[in-house]
């Protein structure tokens, strides 16, 4: 067999049930190889969309996607998708071809060294320099693109490599290391100095879903009556409808979670990546207390200074702690939960047109089960999208996070309905992100995933117009026209809706929600909604149609 043969025996070996890629000349003995496998090879429309369709199927099921590609050019477009997975710790193996090993040493027509190209963004990349390393260096890849903190990995195959005879070889047996548990000693620590605080507050990252540990949080949280705080990515570790949830955390701004940061005199930080969230944001003279539960240590940074430190299987040290510490007798997650719903119920039905950002997210959560997706893209929505889609099972609201790339959503959803095609799954997109990988709307009809694309339009780069309003006054370079976005979406065999007033956005989902093939819905949205949301959340008091809102019942569950 050829190496190339041996190599797709290797991914095989590791599981992998779907390839994304594009084809090229010094990939063809692989690809090749992958017409005799019973892995799915889907051919995208760019490499980017193959790579965040890679990093989703990674996030959603903690196994590494695999995106491939060939060399130069189809190399250097997979970067921002494998940069953004090793960022939001997401397992990802990419694959590129590569020129023949006689001439990758000098300059030559489309070869750059990819391995130093990738190495800044990924955890581990080698060269495929004999077939016999194929096993070791596939197995390699895999066991530490999927290794806590999970990221992506990278191999160049070049294509005098991959079409060598070799006999005799076969994969290497499949290894994952476990995690130790932690030191009883820290567990006892940690849980006097929970037990001591007077408002201790929960701080929940991503790392809680990687490891599975959504349940046990939840029991730890209610067990000791402890407020819980989410980052971005870990939307729905808790869900959303829980009376100690008091939303995610992450924006520049006071919001009813930074008053639980500001009241608290300890922060446990459960599964917390710094990526997710900085800590001068949060704790930059503040003196509450932190504690960092996680399988890894914490970051080093002037302010994340631990008074314990819990390494190990966050749900067995989530579950020791519990065991030892005094429960609380009163928190003040309730009331800020109160507050928050509050504020979302007075706009779900908000006929403003364009609409407001708020009745968006409502008519999309009336639309939606529990355990359907939504992806998001990154734009001014997603700060929306981030606060207020109240999702209730961890994984069901997804978001590049740690690069903040746009154009994740499109691709991202089609690799989401491809594992879960019994969920409902929705990219929310704003005008901008959404023509970043428009193009996989094909790729999508082709392999008949219906999905929902939720354009928010409103004809700019809407984040950073909201910025530039907010520190300079005035805007600058921040519109552009559209295609007619419906038209746009029936050209690629899709089907494409308008919303036209308020009332018709609902129906449209749900209608949506029942196409046979992707579907492209055209919602304009007011983001003058931004700078209002940001005055309110600095006093706590929204003007709306002249009639004061103000849904912070205040500070006396803060009282001593």
């Amino acid at each position: 067999m050829r190496a190339a043969d041996l190599f797709v025996r290797c991914l095989e070996n590791e599981g992998v049930e779907v390839v994304f890629g594009v084809p090229g000349e010094e990939n063809l003995d692989l690809l090749d190889a992958l017409s005799d496998s019973p892995i799915r090879f889907v051919p995208t429309r760019h490499e980017q969309g193959a790579a965040f369709m890679a990093d989703v199927h990674g996030r959603l099921t903690g196994r590494a996607g695999v995106c491939l590609s060939t060399l130069g050019p189809g190399s250097t477009n997979l970067v921002t998708g494998v940069a953004d997975a090793t960022m939001d710790g997401a397992p990802l193996v990419a694959i590129s071809g590569q020129a023949s090993t006689a001439r990758v040493h000098k300059q030559s027509h489309q070869v750059i060294d990819l391995v130093r190209m990738f190495e800044p963004i990924t955890k581990y990349g080698a060269r495929v320099r004999a077939a016999k390393t194929i096993p070791e260096i596939v197995r390699k890849a895999f066991k530490v693109a999927q290794t806590e903190t999970p990221g992506a990995c990278f191999i160049e195959l070049p294509e005098d490599v991959a079409a060598v005879e070799i006999q005799g070889l076969s994969p290497l047996k499949r290894q994952s290391p476990l995690s130790p548990i932690a030191p009883p000693e820290k567990i006892t620590e940690a849980a006097r100095v929970i037990s001591e605080a007077k408002w201790p507050l929960i701080l929940a990252g991503h790392g809680v879903i990687r490891a599975g540990a959504s349940a046990d949080l939840v029991r730890f949280a209610e067990t000791l009556n402890i407020p819980v705080a989410t980052t971005f990515m870990a939307k729905g570790v808790i869900p959303f409808s829980h009376p100690l949830s008091v939303g995610a955390v992450g924006l520049k701004t006071r919001d009813y979670a930074s008053t639980a940061f500001e009241a608290a005199d300890l922060i446990v930080c459960v599964g917390f990546d710094m990526v997710e969230y900085r800590p001068y944001l949060w704790h930059k003279g503040i003196s509450a207390k932190l504690i960092h539960i996680h399988a890894m240590p914490a970051e080093v940074d002037e302010d994340y200074i631990l008074e314990v430190g819990v390494l190990g299987r966050i749900g067995w040290s989530l579950e020791a702690i519990a065991a030892e510490a005094t429960p609380h007798s009163r928190s003040h997650g309730p009331e800020l939960h109160a507050a928050l719903l509050a504020e979302m119920a007075h706009f779900a039905g908000d006929e403003a047109f364009p609409l407001k950002p708020q009745r968006i997210l409502s008519d999309l959560r009336r639309a939606l089960d529990p355990d359907d997706l939504v992806i998001s893209d990154v734009g001014a929505h997603k700060v929306w999208v981030a606060r207020m889609y109240s999702a209730e099972r961890p994984n069901t609201c997804l978001m590049s996070n740690g690069l903040a790339a746009m154009g994740i959503a499109v691709p991202g959803a089609l690799a989401a309905k491809m594992l879960f095609p019994e969920r409902k799954v929705v990219a929310v997109t704003g005008d901008g992100g959404f023509m970043f990988n428009s193009q996989e709307l094909e790729t999508a009809v082709r392999e008949r995933t219906p999905y929902i694309v939720l354009i928010w339009n409103d004809s700019g780069y809407g984040l950073i117009e909201w910025k530039q309003l907010a520190q300079l006054g005035r805007t600058f370079g921040v519109r552009f026209t559209n295609p007619d976005l419906v038209e746009y979406a029936r050209s690629f065999g899709a089907r494409g809706y308008r919303v036209t007033a308020a009332g018709d956005l609902l129906p449209i989902l749900r209608r949506a929600l029942e196409d046979p093939v992707v579907s492209v819905i055209d919602c304009p949205v007011d983001y003058s909604e931004n700078l209002i949301q940001v005055e309110h959340l600095g006093g706590n008091v929204y003007e709306d149609g002249g009639e004061a809102f103000s849904p912070w019942p205040g500070p006396s569950a803060f009282s001593t």
